[in-house]
């Protein structure tokens, strides 16, 4: 596991980090909901610091909102020797860490995951950035925290289609890693998990994989399955407004069906198996309406993502549980297929 990811007391752990650190300014980037819910549990760990606060939600993960940020740091004074903690899900660690990392060519920062996904995703691997228009993490850059901080007592705050959103990287680690991850998981129910045992599976999985390719010129691009797809129809319903988005987790879910869809077609994957996971997704996740209008600028958007090579589409799809297939090539026909087949699941 990576060293610089500790799990534990949240109090404890910051503490511990700051004791050790002489940093000339501390600021703490909130949004609404995290300010609420989770500043009280760390507050008291940190003796003098600035509040940072932006917007919730991804619409407000751009390059105007890493105005503010920046703004704020240069308004109150931050040198190259302050600290900036980003406490909340994967918008503020993606965000706030690819502020960090370009205010004065690179400050320190720390990243506080509090939701699920967080957690289990985006706390691991050092991937930072911004959307641009509507391509997801469009701009942004590779920089690994100087420390993350992982409790589980932060899942207590979150609304249960948070913890769900999160579950769908849990799913997605499990069925491109060799073992007995799969069964678990398909064995129990969402319901019955217990948060810290998978928060430390996943984070030791992913800490694994990144170890071997940091820059994802190889190995790590398997952690992007079902995200191709699932990118490109979570770009699609945010492109429609903020009433119309689904969380990221959802569009994984729905991503992974298609790919699997895909995987079957193209790479003989197990047609039992297949079945097997499209039941347990659809049963975590219910279905989601993609409007057949819609389909036209999902497949677009398919092909600004940023695995692909040239004008070829490369998706990750699997030709068994644990055995992905990277730089898989796919086609617009192809998309087109896969996503009619799980629209037609609704029916």
């Amino acid at each position: 596991m990576d060293n610089k990811v500790a799990i534990g007391d949240i109090r404890v752990m910051i503490s511990d980090f700051l004791i050790k650190h002489a940093f000339s300014k501390v600021a703490v980037l909130v949004d609404e909901n995290t300010e609420k819910h989770c500043l009280p549990l760390v507050n008291k760990s940190i003796d003098d610091f600035d509040i940072i606060k932006i917007e919730s939600g991804e619409e407000n993960k751009n390059l105007t909102t890493c105005q503010h940020i920046w703004q704020s740091l240069t308004d109150n004074g931050y040198d190259r020797h302050a600290l900036l903690i980003n406490l909340g899900g994967g918008v503020i660690g993606d965000m706030g860490g690819f502020c960090a990392s370009t205010y004065k060519r690179g400050i320190a920062f720390m990243n506080i995951p509090t939701t699920l996904l967080s957690m289990v995703d985006a706390s691991v691997g050092g991937k930072l950035g911004v959307d641009f228009g509507t391509y997801k993490n469009h701009i942004g850059l590779f920089q690994i925290p100087n420390q993350v901080c992982i409790d589980a007592t932060f899942l207590e705050t979150l609304p249960e289609k948070e913890l769900r959103s999160g579950f769908a990287e849990v799913i997605k680690h499990a069925l491109i890693t060799e073992g007995n991850d799969w069964n678990n998981i398909v064995s129990s129910s969402f319901e019955s998990m217990e948060w810290s045992t998978v928060i430390d599976k996943s984070v030791a999985i992913k800490s694994k994989i990144v170890a071997k390719d940091f820059k994802e010129s190889g190995l790590r691009k398997i952690l992007n399955f079902g995200h191709t797809i699932g990118h490109a129809i979570e770009s699609y319903f945010l492109e429609q407004g903020v009433d119309q988005k689904i969380l990221h987790g959802e569009a994984v879910a729905i991503g992974m069906i298609c790919e699997l869809y895909l995987s079957c077609k193209k790479l003989n994957f197990d047609q039992a198996d297949f079945d097997k996971i499209v039941a347990y997704i659809i049963k975590t996740y219910g279905l989601i309406d993609i409007p057949e209008s819609g389909y036209s600028m999902i497949i677009s958007l398919c092909g600004q993502d940023k695995k692909n090579a040239g004008n070829k589409i490369q998706a990750v799809l699997l030709k068994s549980i644990g055995i992905p297939i990277t730089d898989s090539e796919i086609d617009s026909e192809e998309i087109l297929d896969a996503i009619s087949y799980y629209s037609k699941l609704n029916i």
